[in-house]
């Protein structure tokens, strides 16, 4: 937070408290401390040693802060918790030191408050021999340990709060509490020295032993039951962690089956998965076949078949169906391991309307110890008798009832819930930015091989020109393409080997982004392409021109032949829609989305694709640089633009829209690029993903709202202006369970996300 800050070694920065990062450590916009990097995500480690996975602790509010064990922001003073989420079965220390430090508070709390409270409904002490003196004695006896062991993290969060000069609710508790219980202490120890604005009419000067032990108690059991429900907030990401099984069989060079734990299976390794066990890790089938339950990944129920060939991926159940698989991706490059990693890293980032309550708890600190003070003052000049003893209590309600938490917590609980909700629908959301920006977009730019089509282009027609023959035409074509890595090479390929036509090397092949490839096989000139590429080499394609309109027009891709400088024929390429892209592009249209292709293709070609879906507008025959370009055009026409895509190309114009959205099925650069990532590479999970943004932000107002209103209401009540009025004045005990409730509501709001319906609107 303060680059300017360095020194020779790990230690905290004098302006903010935080701890120095070495200078290049940090990733991700998170500060990582010490001279270590910070350790893989708990789903790419052994079962064994996912307990203490989560060595590197954050701050749900201020996810800069970073430090290698647990303890309080130096910003908000609230607990840390582990950066990544760790499973079920991991204790929580500072929810098990809350719990002891409450259960000690209310042993001692109640008895002290049964004491003092008796007299409001008996006319007198409940024990008549503790009464004055002694009475006063026995309750600091009773409170001293509550206000100096249970409280003390609070006091210690004060004192830091001060010496970073970064004010927060613990200041307000340890200012308050301290103040209601050292007063006490004094007035037990030395009542003479106190004025009569302090005492009742019977002389006696007032203590407050029960408010400062019940007002740590109800803190504490707010914390606890704040803790309790914080944990909830990762369950999405805990279940993620459960699937992963423990070990693998590992098929030896001998044939022989060998239980091993999942840390040990290497990339090659041939694994044997029987009927009902889980995958073990990324890879493709050898040998066998089953039907595999994907839901995990995909979200839907139905079994997929797989064969040879096919890829499977770890974690998910494999069917009645016996397999071995090759592994290929383990460890942190599973599937599930890079799931579990971005969406933790996701839980903790900041959306940009969380810069309101951090301007506005900026200001607050100080301005509730402002009207405390204030309070004291009016309560001491003009209140009734005891005034000063009036003034105290109404200064100290004011100071608790403030605290900042739930404002400080209205935005990051709800982005926590709200990116768990979409991982188990496959809508991975890899910033809280783009979560938020996904309300507002109006644009929906989609490129069309791999998101609205399978992106398994196949040969569908060809037409040789006259004196070419069929497998001449396709053996010249697909030597040359071998040399390609475009999908629509893979098809003029897979289409000679499906007919069994030798291929040849390919000399001086060369590939022109957006138009085609060129080469010599056998020494004979041959280019594979389009319109563009004929042109570039001065080829006419002469006859061979309507027909690769009449292919166009049924949606398919042309490709020219060109051989020894002349047409030689034409290959139809069609890539079939996805199943689901029909329905998903209506289900965007009705939630006001406008929806744009973008495509290389061919301009007739995509147009007839268009037309099928009821795209809204055509941009064909872009290549590859010129994407952003287009991103760039709409944003300036004020265009607020999603991109979703699959491939290497789409990478820089995924970067440059207001939301990225990447198909899982596609390449790993244009997922790193992208805020969101859709598993199973289905068009309708960005439906999912709108309403999810819709609901996550709508959560989040009403948690602002009932933040900001009920500082607002709370702390003039405090104040005591009710009193005038009504008679009516707040306790300082009642002021902490308005505290604590304030901050467990918003996290009880927020985890209603967990149950939303992600349905196509």
């Amino acid at each position: 937070m303060h680059p300017e800050v360095r020194q020779n070694g790990p230690g905290l920065c004098p302006d903010c408290g935080i701890h120095l990062v070495r200078e290049g450590a940090s990733a991700g916009g998170q500060s990582t401390p010490g001279p270590s990097a910070p350790p893989p995500p708990a789903a790419a480690q052994p079962a064994a040693d996912q307990a203490t996975a989560g060595a590197d602790y954050t701050c749900p509010m201020h996810p800069e802060v970073r430090q290698p064990g647990p303890g309080s922001c130096p910003i908000c003073g609230m607990a840390l918790e582990p950066f990544h989420v760790q499973q079920a079965d991991t204790e929580d220390p500072h929810l098990a030191d809350i719990t002891r430090r409450f259960q000690l508070s209310a042993v001692l709390g109640l008895p002290l408050l049964l004491l003092t409270m008796s007299e409001m409904f008996t006319g007198g002490p409940l024990i008549p021999a503790l009464a004055g003196t002694l009475g006063n004695w026995v309750q600091w006896l009773l409170a001293t340990p509550v206000v100096l062991w249970a409280a003390q993290p609070f006091f210690q969060r004060a004192w830091a709060s001060v010496i970073m000069r970064s004010p927060n609710m613990y200041t307000l508790i340890g200012l308050g509490t301290g103040v209601a219980y050292i007063y006490s202490v004094v007035a037990t120890a030395a009542p003479g020295i106190f004025p009569s604005a302090f005492r009742a009419p019977d002389g006696s000067v007032a203590v407050y032993f029960e408010a400062a032990a019940v007002i740590v108690m109800l803190v504490l059991l707010g914390e606890w039951l704040e803790l309790r429900a914080r944990s909830r907030t990762g369950e999405a990401v805990k279940a993620l962690l459960d699937l992963a099984p423990a070990n693998a069989i590992l098929v030896g060079p001998d044939g022989v089956d060998k239980t091993v734990p999942l840390s040990a299976v290497k990339p090659g390794d041939l694994l044997r998965v029987r009927p009902g066990e889980k995958v073990p890790v990324d890879g493709v089938i050898d040998s066998g076949s089953s039907a595999v339950d994907e839901s995990m990944i995909s979200g839907e129920p139905l079994a997929v078949e797989k064969g040879p060939g096919d890829s499977v991926t770890g974690a998910t159940l494999n069917g009645n169906g016996s397999f071995i698989m090759r592994a290929e991706k383990v460890g942190a490059d599973t599937l599930l391991a890079r799931i579990v990693s971005m969406v933790s890293e996701a839980q903790r980032s900041r959306a940009p309307i969380q810069s309101l309550a951090d301007k506005v708890s900026s200001y607050f600190v100080p301005g509730v110890v402002g009207i405390s003070l204030l309070a004291f003052a009016v309560w001491a000049l003009w209140g009734p008798e005891p005034a000063l003893a009036y003034a105290l209590v109404n200064a100290v309600a004011v100071l608790i009832i403030a605290c900042p938490c739930a404002l400080g917590l209205a935005t990051p609980i709800s982005i926590m819930v709200g990116v768990g909700r979409g991982a188990r629908e496959g809508v991975l959301v890899r910033d809280a930015e783009a979560l938020e920006l996904m309300e507002q977009v109006d644009t929906l730019v989609v490129d069309k091989t791999g998101t609205l089509t399978e992106g398994k282009p196949a040969l569908a027609q060809m037409a040789p020109a006259d004196g070419v023959s069929e497998d001449d035409l396709l053996g010249l074509a697909a030597s040359l393409e071998r040399g390609s890595e475009h999908p629509l090479a893979d098809a003029v390929v897979a289409a000679a080997h499906d007919r069994q036509i030798a291929l040849s090397e390919a000399a001086e092949v060369e590939v022109w982004p957006g138009m085609g490839i060129s080469g010599k096989v056998n020494g004979r000139p041959v280019q594979v392409g389009n319109d563009a590429l004929l042109e570039k080499f001065a080829i006419s394609p002469s006859a061979l021109a309507a027909t690769a309109a009449d292919y166009r027009q049924s949606g398919a891709t042309a490709l020219f032949v060109a051989i020894d400088g002349q047409a030689a024929g034409v290959l139809a390429i069609a890539d079939p829609l996805k199943a689901s892209t029909p329905a998903a592009i209506k289900s965007l249209h009705k939630t006001g989305l406008r929806i744009i292709m973008l495509t290389g293709d061919h301009a007739a070609s995509a147009q007839a694709v268009a037309d099928k879906l009821g795209i809204d507008q055509v941009i064909a025959g872009v290549l590859p640089d010129g994407k952003a370009d287009i991103i760039a055009g709409l944003q300036a026409e004020g265009a607020i633009v999603a991109m979703a895509g699959d491939g290497i190309n789409d990478a820089p114009a995924l970067a440059l829209a207001q939301v990225g959205i990447a198909m899982g099925t596609g390449a790993d650069v244009a997922m790193q690029s992208a805020g969101i990532t859709l598993v199973s590479g289905d068009l309708s999970g960005i439906a999912k993903a709108r309403v999810l943004s819709r609901a996550v932000m709508r959560n989040i107002r009403q948690n602002l709202v009932w933040a900001f209103g009920y500082n607002s209401l709370g702390v003039p009540v405090a104040a005591g202006v009710l009193f005038p009025f009504f008679g009516i004045l707040l306790s300082p005990m009642i002021a902490a369970a308005a505290m604590s409730f304030s901050s467990v509501s918003v996290i009880v709001n927020a985890l209603r996300l967990r149950n939303i319906k992600l349905a196509a609107a």
